[in-house]
């Protein structure tokens, strides 16, 4: 008993659920999307499927991820111990792991529509295929966004029946908002990634990655500021857009110097940042 409860641990290593900030930057934004979609009124339904789907494929990225990335995890001090690039389970089970929990994410899906149900295909060739682009693509935090994002059209296609262009502008701000916080947590791993030749946005913008970063979340605020304008959210929003922009001014306090502990703390701090841009779509919607 006590072996398979020492394996259970080590899947559960596997995919992160003792970090759950990968869960939660993937969730925000998909909360966003199925409260503005569903004018503040989203069913119990939607909001369960979408958050056990969020927390099952997140985990099946890690999964995947630690596939790909199981021959340069060795030669990186923060990833060297993972269960898999330490050889405590093999490949197979990784993959194993993988495939059960998007098996059961697809079997939520299809508690909804077609649209979404399409787009869930998409959805896993968008995550399944993230890992690999760090060989070949200059700047993979965005692909990272579109990752991390594309729950924002399944919501609306699952409230709305549609998708439409106010999703896909939503899905742009969030590439610029993993940008932003995935370049803090390239910072991290600069020096292991030259050595292993490995592309991050860290990289890419050298010596004007905090200003990179700065400019993202800009960014994010402006198009976020932008969707509020459009579906008429009001002062309550924006006072949460002020004090997301607060915590992102923060950030640059934080990584300036490039700390390595101080990027990583400006990472995990995105949370926050999600989830204030959250409290104020659904203060606007409770107050309305």
């Amino acid at each position: 008993m006590s072996a398979v409860v020492d394996r259970l641990v080590l899947y559960a290593k596997l995919v992160r659920l003792d970090k759950p900030i990968g869960t939660l930057l993937l969730l925000w934004p998909t909360l966003w999307a199925l409260w503005i979609a569903a004018e503040g009124k989203p069913s119990l339904k939607l909001i369960a499927i979408f958050s056990l789907g969020t927390l099952l494929m997140r985990s099946a990225g890690c999964a995947i991820n630690d596939y790909a990335d199981r021959d340069f995890d060795l030669h990186v001090e923060r990833t060297k111990n993972r269960p898999l690039t330490s050889g405590k389970i093999s490949t197979k089970e990784a993959l194993v792991v993988a495939g059960v929990l998007a098996l059961l994410a697809f079997l939520l899906v299809l508690q909804t529509n077609g649209l979404t149900i399409a787009l869930s295909f998409v959805a896993l060739f968008v995550a399944a295929s993230y890992p690999y682009t760090k060989r070949f693509f200059a700047i993979p935090q965005a692909y990272l966004g579109v990752a991390f994002g594309f729950g924002i059209p399944m919501a609306f296609a699952a409230q709305t029946g549609s998708v439409p262009t106010l999703a896909w502008i939503m899905l742009l701000a969030n590439v610029f908002w993993a940008i932003a916080y995935d370049t803090e947590y390239a910072m991290v791993d600069r020096n292991d990634d030259v050595k292993l030749g490995l592309n991050t946005s860290a990289l890419l913008f050298a010596e004007y990655d905090v200003a990179a970063v700065m400019i993202c979340y800009a960014l994010v605020i402006g198009i976020m500021a932008m969707i509020g304008i459009s579906v008429g959210l009001g002062w309550i929003y924006y006072l949460g857009l002020v004090i997301a922009a607060a915590m992102m001014a923060f950030h640059y306090f934080l990584i300036r110097d490039r700390d390595r502990v101080k990027c990583f703390y400006a990472f995990r701090h995105n949370n926050w940042v999600g989830g204030v841009i959250f409290a104020g779509i659904v203060a606007h919607y409770m107050i309305k």
